[in-house]
């Protein structure tokens, strides 16, 4: 039986003091318990001198210091994990719903740590997530932290369900499997999330843990660490190859923001702790692929960039510690491209280890890059055409301005629920290019041209 302490001293808010306190951790679990028996749990934040500082997951509205009692329960945040909690949705803390009843097979701490950059496998393998923008040119590979730069109002919500329902990996025969986390959330957007998820099949191989705007800052910091050593179990211990998507870490780097700040902790860029790309790195640096291991973990964290500033701490940081991002542009969803993803300042610095023979197609990585190319020059076009008019410009010009309004009409536009193969996407490419004239297809071996510019497409992968 645990230890209980009616020293109590002091309660400020979410956080409480308590007196004479022998042997408690740094992040072990705590309960409050109130004169009428409810209780109400808390997390070690520092011990220092026989005093426990704690703070509370629910409100400290009706605790009485003289007549409530503390406990502290020996471990940290546990996380119940056995092999059938695929299909089940969890809280923030990683306790199932109602209806998502688990019997676990053990529980494990969700404070990890990141993989020793020794025992690390390069990532190399193609993961399809039928997102032509993403898979034809800024491409996900088995292992890779690639995060989503988005912005308010934009629809990353949808791009987060799509890429969860239609993520693979090709020519691997190894499980595959999604995490993901909703972290700050509303309740409209859960339940959005849970009824896609149900309804197109996505929840067979998912485990959802859903953390909502009206729940406790700690639960928020809790949140993807739950996510992550479910992850870590599937992938390390049941030998799946695990996708993990998280929306929004904007909303857990505010909560991180609002405890530091209620500990009185000096404020780093922008109120931020000072700890907060240490902090950052202990959960992107989880992903990737392990020595002896089938499984892998690979992580797509979603944000919402404040003002849409890409030199904001959280993208800022986030870019610092993962491989490339993805970025969602308001102008064309103003224009109706559908997901918004701007391709140019895109990037996914592993992105030629997962293409090319044997993963993608041959010719891959020539077409992304004339693509690549041909865009920009076009979207050049377009410009000079809005400020001189189209006579202004030269024939090939106007072949390139063409070529980038259609790649935006039907390369990087494809709605939500279309899932292209790599090769659908791949015969989109060639088709565009043969709005070119071969002459201008200077990135491309001549041999590809021969066999794919103007032709018809053709069956297989």
């Amino acid at each position: 039986m645990a230890k209980e302490y009616r020293t109590i001293r002091e309660v400020a808010g979410p956080l409480m003091l308590i007196d004479e306190v022998e042997d408690a951790a740094y992040n072990e679990l705590g309960e409050i318990i109130l004169e009428n028996g409810e209780k109400r749990r808390c997390r070690v934040l520092e011990t220092e001198r026989g005093r426990a500082l704690v703070q509370l997951f629910e409100s400290s509205a009706g605790i009485n210091p003289q007549t409530s009692r503390a406990r502290f329960l020996g471990h940290g945040i546990e996380l119940g994990v056995a092999p059938d909690m695929l299909g089940k949705v969890f809280d923030g803390m990683g306790s199932p719903a109602m209806e998502s009843a688990l019997v676990p097979e053990k529980y494990l701490d969700i404070n990890g740590t990141p993989m020793n950059p020794a025992s690390r496998l390069y990532p190399e393998e193609f993961i399809q997530t039928g997102i032509s923008a993403i898979d034809g040119l800024n491409t996900l590979v088995r292992g890779q932290k690639l995060p989503i730069f988005s912005g308010s109002g934009l629809p990353h919500a949808n791009l987060a369900a799509q890429i969860t329902r239609q993520a693979k990996v090709l020519r691997n025969d190894s499980k595959f499997a999604v995490v993901f986390a909703a972290i700050g959330i509303t309740y409209e957007e859960a339940d959005f999330f849970i009824e896609d998820f149900k309804r197109t099949g996505a929840l067979e191989r998912t485990v959802m843990f859903i953390n909502l705007a009206s729940d406790s800052a700690i639960e928020r910091i809790a949140t993807p660490r739950a996510a992550l050593t479910a992850a870590e179990y599937l992938a390390f211990e049941q030998g799946m190859n695990v996708l993990v998507v998280m929306t929004d870490i904007t909303n857990y780097a505010d909560a991180l923001r609002e405890v530091s700040a209620a500990r009185k902790e000096v404020p780093g860029r922008r109120g931020y702790p000072g700890y907060m790309y240490t902090d950052l790195a202990s959960l992107y640096e989880r992903a990737g692929r392990l020595q002896g291991s089938e499984g892998s973990i690979t992580l797509i964290p979603i944000l919402t960039m404040p003002e849409d500033d890409k030199t904001h701490p959280i993208p800022d940081l986030t870019g610092y510690i993962t491989e490339g991002q993805i970025i969602l542009s308001r102008e064309l969803y103003r224009k109706n491209i559908i997901p918004p993803i701007d391709v140019l300042p895109s990037l996914s610095r592993l992105k030629d280890k997962g293409i090319g023979e044997g993963k993608t197609r041959a010719d891959h990585s020539n077409v992304m890059n004339q693509l690549f190319s041909a865009y920009a020059r076009g979207k050049e076009a377009k410009e000079l055409m809005a400020i001189l008019g189209e006579a202004a410009l030269t024939d090939i010009d106007r072949l390139y301005a063409e070529f980038a309004k259609r790649f935006e009409e039907e390369y990087v536009s494809q709605g939500y629920y279309t899932d292209r193969s790599i090769k659908e996407t791949m015969d989109i490419g060639w088709r565009l290019l043969s709005i070119l004239p071969k002459s201008e297809l200077n990135r491309i071996d001549f041999s590809y041209i021969e066999r794919y510019y103007g032709a018809e497409p053709e069956g297989g992968q």
